[in-house]
């Protein structure tokens, strides 16, 4: 197994990067944001899984272990492939991820290329309740509080959040602006909540 690659990016394309060590340069399927952080730098570590097919074998690589870790979960659901977990983290945060499934906000996993309403569902249902138990994962993944405090009304708070992010708030500041907000708030009071801590800051 290939844990990490550190070594010269030698070649930098859309979702591909090449790591010389020692002599031998090892292709990286990878995300924009990946690309993006290693971009100019002499010397790089990525963090790596490799996806063996009975037609091919890939590496993936990564600049953080949020991103590896993400990656992991998303090809553990039914359905979701590698080029569709890149194709997420390529439109997402791990963070942002991670508050998407744990507020059942299966939308916003829709503008992910290739991912469709159904498996959008399918990878919110199947990981939802993996993040909810595994504490770890979550505080690894900065789940806010927001998320924690609003579980059990979870829809009234995705509606507020997708909401939020029309208005042009992230996932993720739209969350955390639902922090302390009322269980029992309707979507409309919720989305009144968040705007008021808006105009406070």
């Amino acid at each position: 197994m290939i844990y990490s690659l550190t070594g010269t990016p030698v070649c930098l394309e859309q979702e591909l990067a090449v790591i010389e060590c020692g002599g031998v340069g090892y292709g990286c399927r990878t995300t924009l944001n990946t690309i993006a952080r290693i971009q100019g730098l002499d010397e790089v570590t990525l963090y790596t899984v490799m996806n063996v097919r009975e037609d091919a074998v890939e590496l993936f690589g990564f600049a953080t272990k949020d991103e590896l870790n993400c990656f992991k979960l998303l090809t553990s659901v039914s359905g979701v492939g590698p080029k569709n977990a890149i194709g997420i983290l390529n439109s997402m945060s791990p963070q942002e991820f991670a508050l998407c499934v744990a507020t059942e906000d299966s939308k916003s996993l829709t503008r992910a290329k290739g991912v469709g309403a159904k498996l959008a569902q399918r990878i919110v249902l199947e990981l939802k309740d993996k993040l909810q138990k595994d504490a770890a994962l979550s505080s690894k993944l900065e789940i806010p509080e927001a998320v924690t405090s609003l579980k059990g009304t979870t829809n009234p708070a995705a509606e507020a959040i997708s909401a939020l992010t029309v208005l042009g708030y992230t996932t993720q500041e739209s969350a955390r602006a639902l922090s302390g907000a009322d269980p029992q708030m309707s979507v409309e009071e919720l989305i009144k909540y968040a705007l008021k801590k808006f105009a406070d800051k």
